[in-house]
């Protein structure tokens, strides 16, 4: 995870402070941010899963968020029966947060009310492409979240707005751009969930993993993590470890929890930070 470290160490050396409208929920007091604007970040996921090793990875929590997300899912009442609560502060008073991740990238609405499901179009698109390279949806194999007409519905308008899957000598790769990262509480968990959907989609096409490659736009440090970056840095970081998929699952829909698990995972004791809101 050395290039995670390399990111945080670049926010801190050529970050700005800038005021934000975020607050702290312990305080209700606006707090600033570091932020830099433009960074790539690339792993190789043959090496190993890009889970962090400086801190200690929220991987149940991780995992179970993603499989919402390829659920459709858009109300917190199926993760809090999980002990999942990542998402609390956003959902209204009946679990509800709006026309987010789930829905934009299962059943995206049209003009004339039908609805995109874009996920098994990217499947069905990069089953085309290994039975023929030169098919026109290799370089169109993208997924969007950000619907500008139903951003006003939204709780919180996606922060990890587009990715994009290659397809190259039997690998999948996968680019994200995310307009907005919080660089020490919310950057390892997207690493390590786009990580996890490359290797599920790899899976159930048949494929071997690439790389995982992340493009930032707002890449900002809350000035309540800063201590907390700094001590990551003094960290030695761990091998990285194995994922492990069941083999017998050939579907999206059908992984639960228990099919995906990390093996091997080092880490150095948790560094605690309050999300910014």
């Amino acid at each position: 995870m050395r290039p995670y470290l390399d990111l945080l160490r670049f926010v801190l050396e050529h970050g700005v402070r800038k005021p934000t409208r975020a607050v702290l929920p312990s305080t209700g007091q606006r707090i600033d941010a570091i932020s830099v604007f433009g960074y790539q970040v690339r792993f190789d996921l043959r090496e190993g899963f890009p889970a962090v090793t400086t801190k200690k990875l929220a991987f149940r929590a991780m995992t179970r968020e993603l499989l919402w997300f390829l659920a459709g899912d858009t109300n917190v009442r199926s993760l809090q029966a999980d002990d999942v609560h990542i998402w609390d502060e956003w959902a209204d008073a009946d679990g509800q947060v709006g026309p987010i991740y789930g829905k934009q990238w299962r059943s995206w609405e049209t003009p004339n009310g039908e609805t995109i499901d874009q996920i098994a179009r990217v499947i069905e698109g990069i089953r085309r492409v290994m039975e023929d390279p030169s098919a026109s949806e290799g370089r169109r194999l993208v997924v969007t979240a950000w619907n500008p007409a139903d951003l006003p519905a939204m709780r919180l308008p996606p922060c990890h707005v587009l990715f994009q899957f290659s397809v190259t000598e039997g690998r999948l790769s996968c680019q994200l751009y995310q307009r907005s990262a919080d660089a020490f509480l919310g950057v390892p968990f997207n690493i390590a969930s786009y990580a996890l959907l490359t290797h599920l989609i790899a899976q159930i096409t048949g494929l071997s993993v690439g790389e995982f490659i992340h493009s930032f736009g707002d890449l900002h440090l809350y000035t309540n993590h800063v201590e907390q970056a700094r001590q990551q840095l003094a960290r030695e970081p761990y091998p990285l470890p194995r994922l492990w998929l069941n083999p017998e699952r050939m579907r999206l829909e059908d992984f639960t929890l228990e099919d995906i698990r990390l093996e091997g995972y080092q880490h150095h004791p948790p560094l605690r930070g309050e999300v910014a809101v």
